[in-house]
């Protein structure tokens, strides 16, 4: 019996250019939220599953055509997605994810309900879901980290209790916001 493969991609949906929204967070003006929380807000309440597998659909196909809709029909499928924290894992065929990949890359708005624009980064590539979610974990403690330490400044004792002063990003080697390592801790090479 042959094992059918999938990748698993991790989502962050970033909301850049929004004009000045009214909203207020515990007394506080969405101003003066450090920059790392304004730009990865949470997204609206009617963003879901469906919302994202229809995004990426009508993106495959605009970019692949109907080649490209008719690869990704079978195996593309929305395993998690929080509006909270603006987070989704897809899952997709192995021979297929670069598909959806690029869809992902050139969306630059949120269907039609919602309405607005929007980043879409990839940031992981998994064959495990749990792999996925281990990142979406250790990437959300590294945004709470640097908010708090945009917050309370350089020298916060608070962040002692949390974490190291480098964050906890340790061994962790960033090219243009995209990590450069596999999980042997080595760095890859740049091809």
């Amino acid at each position: 019996m042959v094992r059918i493969k999938h990748r698993y991609l991790l989502l962050n949906i970033l909301y850049p250019n929004e004009d000045k929204p009214k909203s207020t967070v515990a007394s506080k003006t969405v101003d003066e939220l450090p920059w790392a929380v304004q730009f990865r807000r949470p997204s609206s309440d009617q963003f879901n599953g469906g919302t994202l597998h229809k995004m990426i659909k009508n993106g495959v196909s605009e970019l692949f055509g109907d080649y490209g809709a008719g690869m990704i029909a079978g195996s593309l499928q929305i395993k998690y997605c929080s509006p909270a924290t603006s987070t989704a894992i897809v899952r997709v065929a192995r021979e297929h994810y670069r598909l959806v990949w690029a869809a992902l890359s050139f969306a630059t708005r949120l269907p039609k309900p919602l309405d607005q624009p929007c980043v879409i980064q990839v940031v992981r590539v998994s064959g495990t879901i749990k792999k996925a979610e281990e990142e979406a974990i250790r990437r959300a403690r590294l945004v709470i980290l640097r908010a708090q330490k945009s917050k309370n400044g350089p020298n916060s004792t608070l962040l002692g209790t949390v974490g190291d002063d480098d964050d906890g990003m340790e061994g962790l080697a960033m090219t243009n916001g995209i990590e450069d390592r596999d999980d042997g801790g080595e760095e890859d090479e740049d091809i």
